[in-house]
């Protein structure tokens, strides 16, 4: 099923967009649930000839659908056919803090006009916007590579598949997480991060299993407890040897001094915070906090995972690989280079639309 915005055609600005569903290579199983296929939409925004790109990639625990990404993409339509002007700076802010006051929540569908804006934008100046916001490509992070919850010959596989990032991601939540820690360290000795994404229960437990996963080679914890117990989140920080990560209890920027006490970093991703403006606030706030920043993702198409990776060298670690994780990704994958995702010089994200 697709959705496509009307033409507006009386407009100098025109944004259509187009649901997909962005098809996994392998069942996603998190200790929340299994998927295989994430809804997504893609949006173009049109002005004098130059198209920019946005993306909403939409997990169904977030709550967007393509109806209601469509709805309120149709509503930020009506408001962006008026803009008779190239854009810039103030102009965009202005825009996006009018579009996220149409409706409350639409996290993603505001991440996809966000990111549109900043691609034609880019793409007006004739620059990348890492270039335009003076970041440097040389303070790339490594990236890892995600493994959900799996069979012992299914994660060997998956492993095979992300032989060419330097980090593992590891989700963690199920009944047996030594014993998926226990089968990655019989194939890889790569550093591990570990998502058990809202999956942990009992403090001491937790606290012991994390000083057993140090032992094993890994660096961090993410979203241990569920998103709402912030008392035991406090409790594990204060005591664990490894950082620990804020994803689900981290939404946007107002959510930051909420976690700032209780966690050591954050997880920050555009289809959360509503795209690049916040994201960049989200973590110079948390740096002013003293607190770690990751730039993460959903399973996204490259054009959003391009766009995350304009701020990444901002970041600490990097978890963008959610274009690696699909079957039908529209455009091609973004540069790896010893594991470390590539800026280019192309302008806006430098996209590239797949032509077969």
């Amino acid at each position: 099923m697709c959705f496509v915005a009307k033409k507006h055609i009386n407009s100098q600005m025109q944004l259509s967009f187009q649901a997909l569903l962005l098809e996994l290579k392998h069942p996603f199983r998190l200790a929340t649930g299994m998927r295989t296929h994430t809804n997504a939409m893609l949006a173009t925004l049109s002005w004098n000839g130059l198209t920019g790109y946005g993306e909403a990639a939409m997990p169904p625990y977030y709550g967007e659908t393509h109806q209601t990404a469509a709805a309120f993409l149709e509503m930020a339509a009506r408001r962006l056919q008026s803009v008779q002007q190239p854009l810039s700076p103030a102009l965009i802010d202005a825009l996006l803090h009018e579009i996220d006051g149409l409706a409350p929540g639409n996290h993603a569908a505001k991440a996809a006009v966000d990111i549109a804006l900043h691609d034609l934008w880019g793409r007006q100046q004739g620059k990348p916007l890492w270039t335009i916001w003076g970041i440097d490509p040389d303070r790339m992070p490594p990236g890892s590579f995600t493994l959900g919850i799996d069979t012992p010959e299914v994660l060997r596989e998956k492993l095979l598949e992300g032989a060419d990032f330097p980090i593992l991601k590891i989700k963690l939540g199920s009944d047996d997480d030594r014993g998926i820690i226990r089968t990655i360290r019989e194939a890889s000795d790569k550093p591990i991060y570990v998502d058990a994404n809202q999956g942990w229960t009992g403090r001491e437990a937790a606290l012991d299993l994390v000083y057993w996963l140090q032992e094993h080679g890994v660096q961090l914890i993410e979203q241990p407890f569920h998103k709402n117990d912030l008392e035991s989140a406090a409790w594990l920080t204060e005591r664990s040897p490894l950082p620990v990560f804020a994803d689900e209890s981290f939404q946007r920027l107002t959510d930051l001094p909420l976690v700032a006490s209780c966690f050591h970093g954050v997880n920050v991703k555009l289809m959360k915070c509503t795209g690049l403006s916040e994201a960049r606030r989200a973590i110079a706030a948390a740096r002013q906090k003293n607190m770690q920043v990751m730039i993460g993702c959903m399973t996204e198409t490259s054009c959003a995972i391009s766009a995350a990776a304009q701020v990444a060298p901002l970041c600490d670690f990097v978890d963008l690989d959610g274009c690696w994780l699909i079957r039908n990704n529209p455009f091609d994958l973004p540069g790896l280079q010893e594991g470390k995702l590539q800026l280019t010089t192309l302008p806006g994200l430098g996209l590239h639309v797949k032509t077969s």
